[in-house]
């Protein structure tokens, strides 16, 4: 306990931590149950807490950098939640597809909603069960390990919910063998193995039977039993063979409506793209995100780019090391605003500034105050110094690996940089991309602004798009 004590003397020495957010963390490792520290999903320990949701992401990460817990980059299946696949290090997210033997599905994995990022007490701080996966009963290893963080499974009975559409279930030793024998009902079956991740359909069809049917399940590394059997329902005898190095725990539940009504209530959960737009995260991670040879789908970004017009002139001007210090003002302003709307800078190119956020609403209401905020520093000089271009787009984009950091390729990115050299300094330009986002409407008529929109053609794309103006 004195090491853990270290560490969170060490958090609080970060001054930009919550600190009501690190009393909540440490008195959750204090008093909390095993599995309230095992893929701790950030938004909803802040709903629960009564905190705000960006600072407790916040301290999750500054909590992770000094050792409090450690990070996982899941990959989900879409379908039923479970956790495909798991990462302590998004540089290790390599494969083109995954596939869920649950809901016999392939997926391409894209960083928008099929990879969680949760946090989980390190052992060196509170030993929990979950540090020994292969240690967990049945019903708590499908709760911690298999569904992930997204899926709003009941603190009260757990076990009773998962009996209402389950069979039978067993746990098989490395190398044992044994025989489950059920009685087939006339519905669809599947019998799920949630840590090799196989499974096998089958299809209660036809007139009950008495006779007693046989089927042999080998449980391995390489092989995933996904094809469908149908069989008269009755009498059924299934013998398991576990021919890997570990446990494994084949479940038999009923396909049924019970199963989906279990699976399908969601709650939000902590995404790779909006870490990846977490500005405490950039700085915290800068060249631990992506190797250098990875290229992760996101299926859509808001790019926000802006520019100072006129800065030539603005140099000669006022002198070069006044207009420096207006230039790295405007700068520290424009990262505040960023970091304040959960954004991220992703660089800087010259006076120019690249930021991305999860979506269109946060950003449109960065460039909001951004504009604002130049005004305000230029009434105080008395001068039209600070004249600020905005552009923002919205849409897919590859996050990658460039010059030791992260970054991002796309045409979306090369259409939301020429948007921005569209505008002028008193008004914010946008795509449709953006502006046609419910959120981003709800902003801009609280702020009583009404986008006028024009066909524009950008240098290096073919089409005329749509581009608004927010004046």
């Amino acid at each position: 306990m004195n090491e853990a004590q270290d560490l969170f003397s060490l958090l609080r020495q970060s001054t930009d931590v919550d600190p009501q957010a690190i009393d909540a963390i440490k008195r959750t490792i204090a008093e909390g149950k095993d599995r309230e520290l095992c893929r701790i999903n950030a938004p909803a320990f802040a709903s629960k807490h009564g905190l705000d949701e960006e600072r407790a992401i916040s301290a999750f990460l500054h909590a992770a950098r000094v050792g409090i817990f450690d990070i996982s980059w899941n990959v989900l299946c879409p379908g039923c939640g479970g956790v495909l696949d798991t990462n302590a290090t998004l540089k290790t997210l390599q494969k083109d597809e995954y596939t869920c033997a649950l809901c016999s599905e392939g997926y391409s994995p894209t960083l928008d909603e099929m990879v969680e990022v949760t946090f989980t007490v390190s052992p060196r701080v509170r030993r929990i069960a979950a540090h020994n996966p292969h240690e967990l009963p049945l019903v708590e290893y499908f709760r911690q390990i298999y569904w992930a963080s997204g899926v709003d499974l009941p603190e009260e009975d757990f076990a009773k919910k998962i009996e209402a559409f389950s069979l039978e279930d067993i746990e098989l030793a490395p190398g044992e063998k044994a025989v489950l024998p059920i009685q087939l009902p006339s519905e669809f079956i599947i019998v799920f193995e949630p840590v090799t991740h196989s499974a096998q359909f089958i299809d209660g069809k036809g007139e009950p039977t008495k006779e007693r049917r046989s089927l042999s399940l080998v449980f391995d590394r390489d092989h995933v039993q996904n094809q469908t059997l149908e069989m008269q329902p009755g009498p059924l005898r299934i013998s398991l063979e576990n021919r890997t190095d570990t446990r494994v725990l084949p479940t038999v539940f009923i396909a049924g409506q019970e199963l989906h009504d279990f699976l399908g209530k969601r709650r939000p959960f902590l995404t790779a793209k909006r870490l990846l737009t977490n500005q405490t995260f950039r700085d915290l991670y800068r060249t631990d995100t992506l190797d250098i040879n990875q290229r992760l789908k996101i299926t859509s970004l808001t790019f926000l780019f802006t520019d100072l017009r006129g800065s030539t002139e603005l140099y000669e001007r006022v002198g070069d090391l006044s207009a420096f210090d207006l230039v790295r003002v405007h700068f520290q302003v424009l990262h505040e605003i960023v970091a304040a709307e959960a954004g991220a800078v992703v660089k800087t190119i010259g006076d120019a500034v690249m930021a991305t956020f999860a979506t269109p609403d946060r950003a449109i209401a960065a460039a909001l105050r951004m504009r604002d905020a130049m005004r305000e520093l230029n009434d105080k000089s008395g001068r039209e110094d600070l004249l600020l271009k905005i552009g923002v787009h919205a849409g897919p984009c590859i996050a990658v690996s460039m010059n030791e950091r992260q970054d991002y390729f796309g045409q979306t990115v090369n259409i939301a940089s020429r948007v921005q050299n569209l505008a002028n300094a008193r008004a914010i330009f946008a795509t449709r991309a953006v502006v046609d986002d419910n959120l981003t409407a709800d902003l801009l008529h609280r702020n009583a602004l009404t986008p006028v929109p024009h066909e524009v053609s950008l240098r290096g794309i073919e089409r005329e798009i749509a581009v608004y103006t927010i004046p």
